[in-house]
């Protein structure tokens, strides 16, 4: 399936349009290396998170454009990311709610993790039928009792730099201390800025920022701050609150 510049597609010969999509912000930042590989099969692209266009979007577009058959395709290049449960789900929402023409949606049964497995796992398909799991949980009502939310930075600089392999390792060491998600809430963000000490995390509601986080600091990070409760000195950053205008002049 090929886009033409009024946004119409041609479908494949199978009569198939097939969508890359993005699991997490790695693929984001490696956009370019998502869209070379969907170039052979005239596929599209879209992301989960964090990155325009989302597959809701791209769904909508292609229905609107006549797509019959869609097949999505779940592509994980870093190390962590939503779950392929995620994908079915927020492929059968869009579904569910599509007014209009609603395409056949076909959802490959497993994730990849190079964009060139992609057409493998094309010969693996299962509909979306409208009685998959929902967007909501009655554990998903309130928010998580833990103690530190640590933010690693999934910028350009950071990700080029090493913050995949960052937030691995800090995934796994907090696993070998036996903290979970009601201890510490792992969250990716988009660019925190000082991006020549990338790769750069920052905990919360401690506002204690490191920089220069390797594999090797997180290891310190984790014994010294979120199981010791003393912030790490070797890579945690300066930081200067600025007060808001008023207190400023009393």
């Amino acid at each position: 399936m090929s886009q033409d510049r009024a946004g119409t597609f041609a479908e494949s010969a199978s009569g198939r349009t097939t969508v890359l999509v993005g699991m997490s912000g790695t693929e984001v930042d490696r956009r370019a290396e998502l869209r070379t590989a969907a170039v052979p099969s005239d596929a599209t692209t879209a992301f989960l998170q964090l990155g325009d266009p989302s597959l809701s979007a791209e769904l909508t577009r292609l229905a609107d454009a006549g797509a019959e058959t869609v097949v999505v395709i779940g592509v994980r290049l870093g190390a962590s990311g939503p779950g392929h449960s995620w994908l079915r789900r927020i492929a059968a929402y869009w579904w569910r709610e599509r007014a209009g023409h609603r395409p056949t949606l076909l959802v490959a049964t497993r994730l990849v993790d190079s964009a060139e497995a992609a057409a493998e796992a094309a010969a693996s398909v299962e509909p979306i039928t409208g009685e998959e799991p929902g967007l909501t949980s009655p554990v998903w009502e309130e928010v998580t009792g833990h103690r530190h939310q640590v933010m690693v930075c999934r910028g350009p600089r950071c990700t080029a730099k090493g913050a995949d392999e960052t937030q691995r390792a800090l995934i796994r060491q907090l696993m070998e201390h036996g903290l979970g998600d009601d201890d510490v809430l792992v969250t990716q963000t988009g660019c925190q800025f000082p991006c020549n000490q990338a790769p750069l995390v920052s905990v919360q509601p401690d506002d204690v920022w490191y920089g220069h986080v390797d594999p090797a600091a997180i290891t310190t990070i984790v014994a010294d701050h979120l199981v010791g409760g003393r912030p790490n000195t070797t890579h945690r950053l300066p930081r200067h609150r600025k007060e808001p205008a008023d207190r400023a002049e009393d």
